[in-house]
């Protein structure tokens, strides 16, 4: 599964805004980072298509294609653990507006630590139902996922480095904490994401990559 590369803008969970590098504002360069995990479709899984023969790949063999969209997250960020649920919506059309038709289609919430390591997996399905003599329709999902607490926090020796404060003109303030591997490795290993896409095959991520 390909991810959103994070730079450091991104890496700025820990900035109430993105500051600009090496920003210098009163009391630090930072504000409180949320331990809540950013919310996404993960790249290249936010779309299906489904073909008639399921062999073929010819555009005149398009079947149904669906669309996740609007996707929203919630957090609740209380207690040892941290849980998001997302919501959804798919959007699918489908090639003849003949008999009513109900089509199953499986996605999955993935929780992404750092940019790169997928940490856990959940699949699940969601059916959209065509009424009889109409091409296209709408469903809506829902996943959840729970991360600990203590893995989406920083140490206190990394947050003392990102919030202490600094004075224009000192020789640390030209200097951006991001860019201290220690320091920039401490956020990647604090930085979560949840992500949601449909759960794809081989093929259906190559016919993805190459439209």
């Amino acid at each position: 599964m390909k991810t959103p590369a994070i730079g450091l803008c991104a890496l700025a969970l820990i900035l109430s805004g993105c500051a600009g590098k090496g920003e210098i504002v009163e009391g630090g360069i930072t504000a409180v980072r949320s331990a809540c995990p950013t919310v996404g479709v993960a790249a290249g899984t936010g779309d299906i298509t489904l073909f008639d023969p399921a062999t073929s790949r010819d555009e005149n063999a398009i079947d149904v294609v669906a669309n996740m969209t609007h996707v929203r997250g919630t957090c609740a960020d209380v207690g040892d653990d941290i849980t998001t649920t997302i919501t959804f919506d798919v959007l699918a059309r489908r090639a003849r507006a003949d008999a009513a038709r109900d089509v199953t289609l499986p996605y999955y919430i993935a929780i992404v630590r750092g940019g790169t390591a997928v940490t856990a997996k959940r699949k699940g399905t969601v059916t959209v139902h065509f009424d009889a003599g109409q091409t296209r329709a709408q469903a809506s999902g829902t996943a959840s996922t729970t991360i600990g607490r203590a893995a989406a926090t920083l140490p206190e020796s990394v947050r003392e480095e990102l919030t202490k404060k600094r004075k224009a003109g000192d020789e640390d303030a030209a200097v951006d904490p991001l860019t201290k591997p220690e320091v920039r490795s401490a956020v990647l290993r604090a930085t979560f994401e949840a992500l949601v896409g449909f759960q794809l095959t081989d093929d259906q991520l190559k016919y993805n990559a190459q439209r």
